[in-house]
């Protein structure tokens, strides 16, 4: 929403003469900073000219160093690929919703100045699709993938980051899906110095799932490695902070215990704390409520060809004309279940 009154205009206006002010505006640096732009920053600074247009100035010199102008799909091909970060559509109010599924071998042989690079170009690929006077996007972290719960807590750190200082208001709700054993307690740490932290909100897949309905048949035919809440068999419900205690290997797509019985699993000390005011019934059912309006979009497979339609040049450039064979289309182990 725009800002109303000549008073909310004449501080827009201001801002602009202060950055020409103190150095110029190039074409491309006008055209970012449009009315919607200086907005977004004034309402980031308690609506402070001089503040807002110091962190504007600030955002423009990082633009120009992170070259963003210069980001293509042909330097994240792997990713696109594999569909490790896209735009999966839109919600209800049209804004889109990004996903990152980052595996552990990204997290192995990549760094985080890399991804900070598949980060920017895929939410700059978000901004091109919002419709007229949308201005938020929402993320979806799902991180059943990753096993490393510090690195995971540095990417996603990093990650709100550059969102809350160079995309100020930007970010409607992002959600953290099935993380990492132990991410909780590196998460009370660090979220105090996070902006963003008030509007990230972790949820387990085993209680979206119990929400939508679905039964304990359906739910041990489709375990996942996603699904860190998951069986191992009807009635014997694990929690996502001991299920790596116990003893599992992965075999082909899903995982299975080495011994042929299942086990129940002991009462362990993360059972407890689990079951603490940290991890309260009535905190989980707000959380998976916010986030049902995402599950069709988080389930439904990624296709490669829909995604790059939603890039435009110079995100996009010619990828699609010279790879116009490209029909790949991935179901990810946390897609299984379609609601």
């Amino acid at each position: 929403m725009g800002f109303e009154g000549d008073e909310d205009n004449q501080r827009v206006q201001s801002v602009i003469q202060l950055l020409n002010k103190q150095s110029p505006l190039s074409l491309k640096q006008e055209k970012f900073c449009n009315n919607a732009c200086v907005e977004r920053f004034l309402k980031a600074k308690g609506l402070s000219v001089k503040k807002a247009a110091k962190h504007l100035r600030n955002c423009l010199s990082w633009r120009d160093s992170f070259a963003l102008d210069h980001l293509k799909a042909d330097e994240f091909s792997h990713e696109i690929a594999q569909g490790m970060a896209y735009v999966a559509g839109h919600d209800d109010d049209l804004r889109p919703v990004v996903i990152f599924r980052i595996t552990k071998e990204y997290q192995k042989f990549h760094s985080q100045k890399l991804f900070n690079r598949l980060l920017v170009f895929t939410l700059e690929v978000a901004i091109q699709t919002m419709p007229k006077n949308v201005e938020q996007f929402v993320l979806l972290f799902d991180a059943s993938l990753c096993r490393s719960a510090g690195g995971f807590t540095n990417m996603l750190v990093g990650s709100l980051k550059i969102i809350g200082e160079y995309y100020p208001g930007r970010l409607h709700k992002a959600f953290v899906i099935d993380p990492p054993p132990l991410f909780s307690y590196l998460w009370k740490g660090v979220r105090p110095f996070v902006e963003l932290s008030p509007i990230t909100i972790t949820i387990s897949s085993l209680d979206f799932e119990e929400s939508a309905g679905l039964d304990d048949l359906t739910r041990l035919r489709f375990n996942s490695s996603s699904s860190r809440f998951s069986e191992l068999k009807l009635g014997a419900k694990i929690s996502h902070l001991n299920f790596r205690s116990h003893s599992l290997r992965v075999v082909g797509k899903g995982f299975l215990p080495e011994t042929t019985q299942p086990r129940t699993p002991k009462p362990s000390f993360f059972v407890q704390i689990h079951s603490s005011s940290l991890f309260s019934r009535s905190r989980v059912e707000r959380s998976t409520k916010s986030f049902m309006p995402y599950i069709k979009l988080y389930r439904q497979p990624y296709d490669e060809m829909i995604y790059r339609s939603k890039m435009r040049p110079p995100l996009g450039g010619l990828i699609s004309v010279v790879c116009p064979h490209i029909t790949r289309t991935h179901v990810f182990h946390s897609q299984r279940f379609f609601i």
